[in-house]
């Protein structure tokens, strides 16, 4: 199913802005080593690298808007929850997924990725996002994930 598929390439996308963090590899570089792992043939391919470049590709203002709506500053966020919160940010800019289905993934991914109490960060960050940014909603594409 194509929300399956696009479940799998928003995890995927959380790890390769992960790595992008640690490594500082550029869109290319994590794409071409992402194409060799057997679950990226698993996922929505054309969703994760259209995703993956619009993050990287605009990592500052990503950030910008994740300190607008945090209490706090970005480069003390756990590296794990700033990739969900790049991922989902890029995703409700730049794709039709409605916003209820792309903050319940973060947190779904946060919560399997990152610290303890992670998710809630997650959580109350892209709703204050959501909140204050009520016309950058695209359209509601879908009412599964993706």
């Amino acid at each position: 199913m194509r929300w399956e598929r696009r479940r799998r390439a928003r995890r995927l996308l959380v790890q390769a802005l992960y790595q992008q963090q640690l490594a500082g590899s550029d869109a290319d570089e994590i794409l071409a080593q992402f194409r060799l792992r057997e679950d990226y043939r698993q996922a929505d391919t054309e969703f994760f690298r259209d995703l993956l470049r619009a993050a990287t590709a605009g990592l500052e203002e990503l950030d910008r808007q994740i300190s607008t709506a945090s209490d706090i500053p970005t480069e003390r966020i756990d590296p794990v929850e700033r990739a969900v919160l790049w991922s989902a940010l890029a995703e409700m800019q730049g794709s039709d997924t409605r916003r209820a289905v792309v903050i319940n993934e973060a947190i779904e991914l946060a919560r399997e990725f990152g610290a303890d109490q992670g998710y809630r960060f997650v959580n109350a960050v892209l709703d204050r996002w959501a909140r204050a940014n009520p016309e950058s909603q695209r359209g509601a594409e879908s009412d599964h994930a993706g």
